[in-house]
């Protein structure tokens, strides 16, 4: 075969070789700018459509945290009743078992006021102390005793939920592992929540409830958490967590501010009980120089302006001690 033509053979393939290798290379590239051309205006429909589940999920918590807060301003009332007291207390009496136990101790008191002096401004104090004072005061005393039992093991219990979602458990079953499980007052009150659910009451309304049982910041805190998820999504086990640790922050601090101010809570206590303890020794030493007091029409006057200045000066150093956050 004659070299010339394998020669102009070869160029021929190259050439053409070359010209397909240009082509696709130009094609490639116009695919490669069409291709982003089309991402590029995808790009703002993503982010209006981000955008627009960020507003609505905005709006969803707004809402629900409305709600939350209406409720509230509606339940206050239940929560500061007699019947609203007796159940924070964790009592079973009725409204009128309370009545009658005051009026009891109104009288209890007014008779012993009547035996200390006949005069008839003694028995109508013992009337209000024993009939009004003693019982509610009997009543805040129990609430507030149980509402720090709850504080305490309300931590633990959340970080019970947390170990039961991240196992995969549904969160009704977590609620009832902390009824079956944890002590009073923890377990009576779930209890009461986890059997509202079944009866068919509606989980925020039972929410709501345990809040009127136990008005204390930590349950508004976990119900918001389990209201917001519900409405809205999101991590439950991660929402939990953090507020698990907010709350064990919370119970440091009043630990902390407790022992701060313990040197001021002594000094209150000892400057209280000094009245009454310089009374009883003089009392013991000369009981007719102390009786003048109690039969005499200005000894009354002076008890009476004296047990008028103690309870203000206890009033404002109990507001100056008593630290609330």
């Amino acid at each position: 075969m004659d070299p010339a033509l394998i020669i102009a053979a070869l160029a021929f393939l190259a050439i053409a070789g070359g010209g397909l290798v240009f082509s696709g290379a130009k094609s490639g590239e116009a695919r490669a700018k069409k291709r982003a051309k089309e991402m590029f205006n995808r790009r703002p429909a993503r982010k209006s459509e981000t955008e627009a589940a960020a507003a609505k999920r905005k709006a969803t918590t707004q809402e629900a945290l409305k709600e939350l807060s209406a409720n509230e301003k509606q339940s206050r009332k239940r929560r500061i009743s007699i019947a609203g007291l007796i159940e924070q207390a964790g009592l079973s009496w009725s409204t009128s078992t309370f009545w009658i136990i005051s009026a009891v101790l109104g009288v209890i008191c007014a008779g012993l006021g009547w035996m200390i002096n006949h005069h008839p401004i003694a028995p109508a104090a013992g009337l209000v102390i024993g009939g009004l004072g003693l019982p509610r005061w009997i009543l805040k005393f129990l609430i507030g005793r149980r509402q720090k039992k709850f504080t305490n093991q309300l931590a633990d219990a959340i970080d019970m939920i947390v170990r039961g979602v991240k196992s995969g458990l549904p969160l009704n079953q977590c609620l009832r592992m902390i009824a079956a499980e944890t002590p009073d007052p923890l377990r009576t009150e779930f209890k009461n929540l986890v059997d509202g659910n079944a009866m068919g009451v509606p989980f925020e309304q039972s929410l709501a409830r345990l809040y009127d049982r136990m008005p204390l910041p930590e349950v508004n805190f976990f119900a918001i958490v389990l209201v917001i998820q519900q409405k809205t999504g999101g991590n439950l086990s991660e929402s939990l967590g953090n507020l698990a640790s907010v709350l064990r922050a919370r119970k440091l601090m009043r630990a902390k501010v407790s022992a701060l101010s313990s040197e001021a809570k002594a000094s209150a206590g000892i400057i209280g009980a000094l009245p009454f303890i310089v009374v009883a020794l003089v009392y013991m030493i000369r009981p007719d120089y102390m009786m003048m007091l109690v039969t005499e029409k200005a000894g009354n006057v002076i008890l009476i302006v004296a047990a008028i200045m103690m309870t203000t000066g206890v009033l404002v150093m109990r507001k100056m001690i008593n630290f609330k956050f």
